[in-house]
């Protein structure tokens, strides 16, 4: 069943139980492990090729350092160690490193990567919904990661109830704000022009940290003239923004004001603006 346009799912009951299994296909999550099993592959055969090198050149003759050095290759690499079969022969020019890629190890690695099990014993009418509502599970799992990380809501000292309730209120603030600017980031998609040095270009959306990264670097200063009768004229302005700033606003809708003018009339009293 295809539940998204890059997640496949097929459901799989239990023989003698209430329990199902979920099998999950996911194409990004298959392209990201493969891209980690070339790289670990890739270094598991340079050092085997060094290893080799060495055996082949008589600078290691000890049979017993070799498979040391090989046992410690196959543990630093055990994400793919099982791919390859390895073994130290003896020929007519003495010991020598063979390896090479097991019978069916290409067959079963594109089948497992990006594959992964659910277990339930939840009932649903359809694998799709069982994994949407293992999905709202790791939804609720990630919100209590950004409160803690990056909205910094941790630590917690308050020991009246009052003030936990408030910063509860404060958390569950902050978290509707970083959804809203998730869901406003998500809803313009579409490329924002961005001018650069050879003409114009597609800029991406941005993510939230990125975005929340250009915002808290805007500021807003004060300015202060003082009046011939003693009095003071006090402005507010927001720093110039850059040309990534500047887009940043314009790809959620919003519009930045010149200038924020909280007392626009001269007052003799230095304690307001």
């Amino acid at each position: 069943m295809q539940v998204r346009d890059d997640v496949e799912v097929k459901q799989v009951m239990i023989p003698g139980g209430e329990e199902a299994c979920i099998l999950c296909r996911t194409a990004g999550r298959k392209e990201k492990e493969e891209a980690i099993r070339k790289r670990f592959s890739g270094r598991m055969e340079q050092a085997l090729k060094r290893l080799a090198h060495s055996i082949a050149t008589g600078r290691l003759k000890d049979r017993n350092k070799m498979e040391r050095r090989l046992g410690r290759i196959q543990a630093t690499h055990a994400q793919v160690n099982d791919l390859y079969e390895v073994a130290l022969r003896d020929v007519a020019e003495g010991v020598r490193l063979d390896w090479k890629l097991k019978p069916g190890a290409t067959a079963w690695r594109d089948l497992r990567e990006g594959a992964y099990m659910l277990r339930t014993n939840l009932p649903a009418s359809a694998a799709g919904e069982l994994w949407s509502r293992y999905m709202q599970l790791t939804e609720a799992e990630a919100s209590f990661r950004a409160l803690k990380s990056e909205l910094s809501i941790r630590p917690l000292f308050h020991q009246k109830e009052p003030r936990v309730k408030a910063h509860v209120m404060v958390a569950f603030l902050g978290y509707a704000l970083w959804v809203t600017l998730k869901h406003l980031l998500k809803r313009r998609v579409a490329v924002v022009p961005r001018p650069t040095a050879s003409g114009v270009e597609n800029a991406q959306p941005f993510s939230r940290m990125k975005a929340l990264a250009l915002l808290s670097t805007l500021q807003s200063a004060g300015i202060v003239l003082p009046a011939t009768d003693a009095r003071e004229i006090r402005l507010r302005r927001i720093t110039e923004p850059t040309t990534e700033q500047k887009s940043l606003p314009h790809q959620l809708g919003l519009t930045l004001p010149e200038g924020l003018n909280f007392h626009p009339k001269c007052s003799g009293d230095s304690a307001i603006g």
